[in-house]
C-alpha cells in the first residue's frame, strides 16, 4: 500500500509537469489570424483600418503573431506595427491604402527628407518595436497619384501666387514645426519654400526598430519614399519589386528602399523602377542631421536589378550624419539617369567613406555612369573647412561593364575638400562623353578602359596624385586621350 502511494504520487507529479509545459506552449505559440475570417472586408471599398490595428494590438499584448491576407483587396488607412507582428499577403492579396489624406492624421513624428518633424503617419508605421515583418506573394498598392497631384498643385501654386494658404493641413504643419529652427542653415528663401510645401507620408518606416524584415510582397505607387527604415538595427529587405511609375503621371520623389542612419541593413535580389532613386543610403540634413549624428552604416547590396530610376545607388545627398561600410555587387543598372551616384554639398557635413563596389553591369544609362559630387549646391561659396564641410574618401570601384552612357561621370571636389583616395580597376565603358576630374587627389586607374565618342576619355584639373596604370581607349582622332 505504501508503495502504490508513493507510485501514485510520482504519477501525479509527471502528469502536473506534463500538462504545465502543454499549457506552457499553447500560451506562448503565437497566433495566425486569417483577417477574412477575422471580419476583414476583400472588397476594396470598405475600410479595414480599424480591425487591422487592433488585431496587431491585440496579438502585442499576447507576445505576438501574424496577421494573414488571404487573396482579395483590402482597403486601409495608416498601419501601426508593433513588436513581434508579421504582416503576410497570399498571393492575389493586395492591401490598397486609402487616397484621403485623413485616414493619415493625426501628424507623428517622422523623418521627412534627413530631418525629424511631425507629418503625416506614414502608410505603415512602427517605433521602437523589434521583430517585424512584411512579407508574401501579394502586393502592397500605395494609391500614390493623388498625393503627387497635389504636390504639384502646390508647388505651381507657390510658384504663380506665392505665400498663401494652401489647403487644410498646412496649418496642422506650421503649428507643430518650427520650419525655420529646422532649416536654420539654409537660407530664407529656400525656408519659405518648405513652409508651403505639401509634406507626403512615406510608404514604409519604421523608426528605432530592431529585426525588421520586409521580403517576396510588391510595392506600388508610394506617395514618397517607398521603404524608409530610420535609426534601425538589423535590417533585411529581400526579393521586394517596387514599382512607382516614372513617366505620366510621374511619381515625384518616389524612391524605392532609402534607409536612413540605419545599422546592419541588407538588401538583396530586389526588382525596382521608380520616379527618383532606386536606392539610397542617408544620414540626416544639415544641422538636425548632425545633432542627432547617426551614422548609415554597415550595409550591404546585393543581386539587384534597377530600371527607371534617378540613380541607381546613391549615397545622399542627406548624410550630415556619415555613410560608412557600404558594399554594392553583383548588380544590373538599365536605364537609370545614372549608375552609382555619391552627392553632397557645403552645409551638409558627414564622411562617406569604407565604399566597395563591384561587379555591376550597366546599360543605357541616360547621364553619368559614377558621380562623385561634393558640389551638389551650385551657389554655395568657399568656407573653412569646419563640420559643416561633407567629405568623400576611400572609395573602391573595381569590375565594372558599361555601354550605351551619355558619360561615364564625373569627380567634383570643393577647395576646401577634394574627393580624396578612389580607386577604379578592371573597368571598361563605351559613352559619348568621357569622365571628368576636378578637384580631386589620391585617384587611381588600373586595367581601365574608357572610350569616348567627344572629347578626350580623362580630363583632369586641380588634382594631385593621379595614377593611371595599364590604361586604354578610343576616342576621336583629333583629340588627346588625357587632357590635364
Amino acid at each position: 500500500m505504501k508503495y502504490t502511494l508513493i507510485i501514485s504520487i510520482m504519477n501525479l507529479r509527471t502528469t502536473l509537469f506534463v500538462f504545465l509545459c502543454f499549457c506552457a506552449t499553447t500560451v506562448l505559440r503565437a497566433e495566425r489570424v486569417d483577417m477574412l475570417k477575422a471580419g476583414a472586408k476583400a472588397n476594396g471599398k470598405t475600410l479595414n483600418t480599424k480591425l487591422i490595428n487592433s488585431t496587431i494590438d491585440r496579438l502585442n499584448r499576447g507576445g505576438g503573431g501574424t496577421l494573414f491576407f488571404p487573396a482579395g483587396t483590402y482597403l486601409t488607412g495608416s498601419i501601426h506595427l508593433k513588436s513581434n507582428i508579421t504582416l503576410e499577403l497570399e498571393a492575389g492579396a493586395t492591401l490598397l491604402f486609402s487616397d484621403n489624406f485623413d485616414d493619415y492624421l493625426p501628424f507623428v513624428e517622422v523623418r521627412h527628407e534627413g530631418v525629424m518633424m511631425k507629418s503625416f503617419q506614414p502608410l505603415i508605421y512602427a517605433v521602437d518595436a523589434e521583430n517585424i515583418t512584411i512579407k508574401g506573394e501579394g502586393t502592397l498598392d500605395g494609391q500614390g497619384k493623388k498625393w503627387w497631384m497635389e504636390f504639384f498643385r502646390v508647388m505651381i501654386d507657390l510658384k504663380d501666387n506665392g505665400m498663401r494658404d494652401i489647403n487644410k493641413y498646412q496649418p496642422m504643419w506650421d503649428a507643430q514645426n518650427d520650419t525655420t529652427a529646422i532649416y536654420a542653415e539654409t537660407n530664407k528663401d529656400y525656408v519659405s519654400t518648405l513652409q508651403r510645401r505639401f509634406f507626403r507620408p512615406p510608404f514604409i518606416q519604421p523608426v528605432r526598430c530592431k529585426k525588421v524584415k520586409i521580403e517576396g510582397v510588391k510595392i506600388v505607387n508610394s506617395p514618397f519614399w517607398t521603404i524608409n527604415p530610420a535609426f534601425c538595427d538589423n535590417v533585411t529587405v529581400h526579393g521586394v519589386t517596387i514599382y512607382n511609375p516614372s513617366k505620366d503621371p510621374k511619381g515625384p520623389n518616389t524612391d524605392g528602399i532609402n534607409p536612413s542612419s540605419c545599422r546592419n541593413v541588407r538588401i538583396s535580389d530586389c526588382f525596382i523602377s521608380v520616379g527618383d532613386d532606386c536606392i539610397t543610403i542617408k544620414s540626416g540634413r544639415d544641422a538636425d542631421g548632425r545633432k542627432y549624428g547617426k551614422a548609415c552604416e554597415n550595409i550591404t547590396i546585393t543581386n539587384c536589378v534597377m530600371l527607371s530610376g534617378h540613380g541607381g545607388v546613391v549615397i545622399g545627398s542627406e548624410m550630415s550624419g556619415g555613410v560608412r561600410r557600404v558594399t554594392i555587387s553583383n548588380c544590373v543598372f538599365d536605364g537609370t539617369d545614372s549608375g552609382i551616384r555619391l552627392k553632397s554639398s557645403r552645409g551638409r557635413g558627414g564622411v562617406v567613406e569604407e565604399l566597395r563596389v563591384d561587379n555591376i553591369v550597366m546599360k543605357n544609362i541616360q547621364r553619368n555612369a559614377f558621380i562623385f559630387d561634393l558640389f551638389y549646391d551650385k551657389e554655395s561659396k568657399v568656407e573653412p573647412v569646419s563640420e559643416r564641410t561633407p567629405v568623400f574618401r576611400n572609395i573602391h570601384l573595381s569590375n565594372i561593364t558599361g555601354s550605351d552612357i551619355k558619360q561615364i561621370g564625373y569627380i567634383k571636389g570643393i577647395e576646401e575638400m577634394p574627393v580624396q583616395g578612389l580607386s577604379f580597376s578592371n573597368i571598361n565603358m563605351k559613352a559619348e562623353v568621357g569622365f571628368i576630374v576636378d578637384i580631386a587627389e589620391d585617384i587611381r586607374f588600373d586595367n581601365v578602359d574608357f572610350s569616348s565618342q567627344t572629347g578626350s576619355p580623362w580630363q583632369f584639373s586641380k588634382c594631385k596624385q593621379i595614377v593611371l596604370n595599364n590604361v586604354r581607349s578610343k576616342y576621336p582622332v583629333n583629340q588627346h586621350p588625357i587632357v590635364t
